[in-house]
């Protein structure tokens, strides 16, 4: 294990916390210490606040052009490109993912650098023109930076979920503070590396390492914010939500899902069409080890083909290899910490005690690490706290429905709303089914793509906003209406001792 690194960055300089606290950060695959970063805490947050204050409200960064911000962010996709191998494999031991997976999320990064900087570049800088009804009025609405933006980011994909922030915040014009989880903050605070390799000004972009409950609490409440943008858990979220209203900032919330995969029967008519559906029903629940807020981790399936779908998937997932991320033929990584883990295991024994039926996993396997087996649960229903709240683990529940009408009912039975896919080979049914989803993200005979020029965000309390796409960009974004009048003349409204004097 290598000496702590100074992980936080302050307006232009790395440095330890001020404390000195430190943690350790353990690779999951085997539960040892393989990093240490420093641990900030209220006064770390303060002054990198401080530093991003005066690089909006006195620094270049918010005063440079858009083909200019646009060309920077062209220059962090090249160095994302050049040391792929590098941070796809930091990625792998620090989450826990496969080291293709790792790969993967530094390709996306990339993309989300290139479409945010394409974004800006072919806007019209002008902004748009309102038409007043009157030759003597110009009016236009333009958009402007929101200020000083705090980014706070979850353990299960840091690089990416970092990039859907930073890059529209920086598109945008903004100066910024990121807390990545402190679970997994190592591909974080590279990436703030290659933004100032990139030539970003100084104070533009900031990094503070450490716990939830001091910097990101400090974040979501500190005057001098003006957006903060928030991914992980629903309690987390609305904590910061409630720390934000006193200043009245902007916030935006990504708060995970509780995720549907409706299968119809007609879905299946052949060999090769039930081969897809059910390999793609173990990708929607397994990869990443379920610990994917789109997990599609709730399989509803019409009722005539149940048992023989369960029992393909079941027989499939009991043959999942784990292992350590790196290791050739790995196909699902560890949980991300033992707490994690223990949470798995914690929602099975109590799907298990409230009825449902274990068709495959439901155990740790012999040896180190944070492993649990791919689950599948049948026989359960919306009652069942499984159905309910979001496991964040291997772990797939079996529902069943008879009707369309039912299959959408227990589809959109869920407080969550962020993503869900129907299988159909009716394509009417297929536009019909998407159409009532209240859902952010709807797949038809697919699961787990996105794009980063569509939106991606939920109804209900999966969160509030939208990242990616032209509203990702806007979230970082004050809009503003400037209304000139050519040909100024009095109002009259109040006439006053004018209108005695004319009388």
């Amino acid at each position: 294990m290598t000496a702590a690194r100074q992980t936080i960055h302050v307006g232009g300089e790395w440095r330890a916390a001020l404390s000195g606290a430190t943690r350790e950060i353990l690779d999951p695959a085997d539960a040892t210490p393989f990093a240490v970063v420093a641990e900030g805490g209220v006064q770390d947050t303060d002054d990198a606040v401080a530093a991003a204050r005066a690089a909006f409200d006195d620094g270049s960064w918010p005063r440079t052009t858009a083909a200019e911000r646009a060309a920077l962010l062209r220059r962090v996709a090249d160095l994302l490109e050049r040391d792929r191998e590098l941070i796809g494999a930091l990625e792998s031991q620090d989450a826990g993912k496969t080291l293709e997976e790792g790969r993967v999320d530094v390709d996306c990064v990339r993309d989300a650098f290139l479409y945010f900087a394409d974004l800006v570049a072919n806007e019209d800088a002008g902004g748009r023109i309102v038409d007043a009804g009157s030759e003597d009025i110009r009016s236009v609405v333009v958009h402007e930076p929101v200020g000083v933006c705090a980014l706070i980011t979850p353990w299960n994909y840091p690089l990416l979920q970092a990039s859907w922030k930073i890059a529209p915040a920086l598109a945008a014009g903004n100066t910024f503070v990121i807390k990545p989880s402190e679970i997994t903050p190592l591909s974080t605070v590279v990436l703030v590396e290659l933004l100032l390799e990139a030539g970003l000004p100084l104070g533009a972009a900031n990094i503070v390492t450490g716990p939830g409950d001091t910097v990101g609490a400090r974040l979501a409440e500190h005057p001098d914010v003006d957006l903060v943008s928030f991914t992980g858990g629903l309690v987390s979220g609305t904590k910061v939500a409630r720390a934000a209203a006193d200043s009245v900032k902007k916030v935006a919330l990504e708060l995970g899902g509780k995720n549907p995969n409706v299968v119809f029967a007609d879905a299946c008519a052949t060999p090769e069409d039930f081969d897809t559906a059910v390999d793609q029903a173990l990708n929607a629940a397994f990869i990443h080890s379920g610990q994917v807020c789109s997990a599609g981790s709730r399989l509803i399936v019409e009722e005539s083909l149940r048992e023989r779908f369960v029992t393909e998937l079941a027989r499939r997932a009991a043959h999942i290899r784990l292992g350590r991320g790196t290791e050739d033929g790995v196909e699902c990584g560890p949980l991300v910490s033992a707490a994690q883990l223990a949470r798995t295991e914690e929602y099975v024994a109590s799907a298990l005690a409230e009825g449902a039926v274990l068709r495959a996993g439901g155990e740790r396997p012999d040896g180190p690490g944070y492993f649990y087996r791919p689950t599948v649960l049948d026989r359960c229903d919306r009652d069942m706290r499984v159905v309910r709240e979001e496991v964040f683990g291997p772990v797939l529940t079996v529902e069943t429905f008879r009707t369309e009408a039912e299959a959408v009912a227990l589809a959109n039975d869920t407080e969550y709303g962020l993503a869900g896919a129907v299988w159909t080979s009716d394509e009417e049914r297929a536009s019909r089914v998407a159409a009532l989803l209240r859902h952010g993200t709807v797949w038809i005979n697919d699961f787990h793509p996105y794009l980063p020029q569509a939106e991606w965000g939920g109804f209900g309390k999966s969160g509030i906003g939208r990242e990616l796409g032209p509203s990702g960009l806007a979230e970082y974004r004050e809009t503003k209406h400037i209304y000139r009048n050519l040909a100024p003349r009095p109002v009259r409204w109040f006439a006053g001792e004018t209108r005695k004097d004319q009388a």
